[in-house]
């Protein structure tokens, strides 16, 4: 793995850095300060599997940053490490094309969860961020009556449940599919009625709503069965 942490401060470098070590012993790991230097480590050699960018850099920073790494290497997955964790700028950044978000005051094992979820081709919503409310909160698209709501009035089945979860954990359908072992015209099915249950249009919506309505993403899923 080849991944690049984007941060000013050596003791997040450091600190990310072990992380990543501890995922992959051998990983290629390269540090830079700025966006600018990243940018000419990015551009050497084969591309890097994973950027990990902090939002607050000299230079070029923020949400403006994370726009320029989607446009120049839309085909690495960049994930946003953050000191600021409101659920405006998580939105934001999801918004622009971050595979992830983790609050820099995750344990060092939300964070190996997050990374080994993306590198897989997921993403990792913090649900416990989103799911606070505040004067950024769009709440068009929310149940109207969420708080009365329970995964038992909507309808949903066991097995829709354990999709919601892993879309709350961030997991593309092709992930769900190896977890659950299930169709891909299956997941899409069950997606797509998550989707009309939760009154949601996308599943960074679906991941908030899980997460008002008191989902549990960290519950054992039960074994592997086909058919359902």
């Amino acid at each position: 793995m080849k991944a690049i942490v984007v941060d000013d401060h050596p003791l997040i470098q450091e600190a990310v850095s072990n992380v990543l070590r501890r995922l992959e012993t051998n990983a290629d790991i390269a540090l830079a300060g700025d966006c600018e230097r990243a940018f000419e480590i990015a551009g050497t050699g084969p591309e890097p599997d994973l950027v990990l960018l902090d939002l607050n850099l000299p230079g070029l920073s923020g949400i403006a940053a994370l726009k320029v790494w989607r446009k120049r290497f839309p085909g690495v997955p960049v994930i946003v490490l953050s000191a600021t964790a409101d659920q405006q700028t998580v939105l934001a950044a999801i918004g622009a094309g971050a595979a992830g978000f983790i609050p820099k005051t995750s344990s060092n094992e939300v964070m190996q969860s997050a990374v080994r979820l993306v590198v897989a081709g997921g993403k990792y919503l913090p649900t416990e961020v989103l799911a606070r409310s505040g004067p950024g909160d769009d709440a068009a698209w929310r149940p109207r009556q969420a708080a009365a709501l329970s995964t038992g009035t909507l309808g949903l089945t066991a097995r829709q449940l354990d999709v919601l979860r892993l879309i709350a954990k961030g997991a593309s359908n092709k992930l769900i599919c190896r977890e659950l072992g299930l169709a891909e015209r299956t997941v899409k099915a069950h997606v797509t009625s998550i989707f009309r249950a939760l009154k949601v249009t996308s599943r960074t919506q679906a991941a908030i709503a899980a997460s008002n309505l008191g989902v549990d993403v960290n519950s054992a899923l039960p074994e592997r069965r086909r058919g359902d």
